[in-house]
């Protein structure tokens, strides 16, 4: 469920692809039950085509990871974090659009 420019996080990899990544990057928390996130996954393909080279975008499935989505205390998904240097510089919960996720990004670029 990810585009070319999507990534697929884990928990075994999260430390390395996002914490320690050197551009920011947008972590999207799903699952596949849910319809909100399933509206979303365009949007988040959409905007990972767009920011390529300047910003990561990855999507972490929480029922196969659960252990970052109770390290970031996720409780409703779809929650967008935004990372920059290892830190959480920005959070979304629930169905957003194309421009607010730009807007999320533009700000920490």
């Amino acid at each position: 469920m990810a585009g070319q420019n999507t990534l697929t996080l884990t928990d075994a990899e999260f430390d390395k692809d996002v914490i320690n990544s050197e551009v920011p990057v947008m972590v999207d928390f799903w699952a596949e039950w849910c319809g909100p996130c399933r509206q979303m996954s365009p949007t988040i393909d959409a905007v990972a085509d767009d920011y390529a080279g300047r910003v990561k975008i990855g999507k972490l499935n929480v029922d196969e990871n659960p252990q970052t989505a109770m390290r970031y205390n996720i409780r409703g998904i779809p929650t967008l974090l935004l990372f920059k240097g290892g830190k959480v510089v920005e959070q979304k919960v629930g169905a957003v659009g194309r421009t607010d996720v730009a807007k999320m990004l533009d700000a920490q670029l």
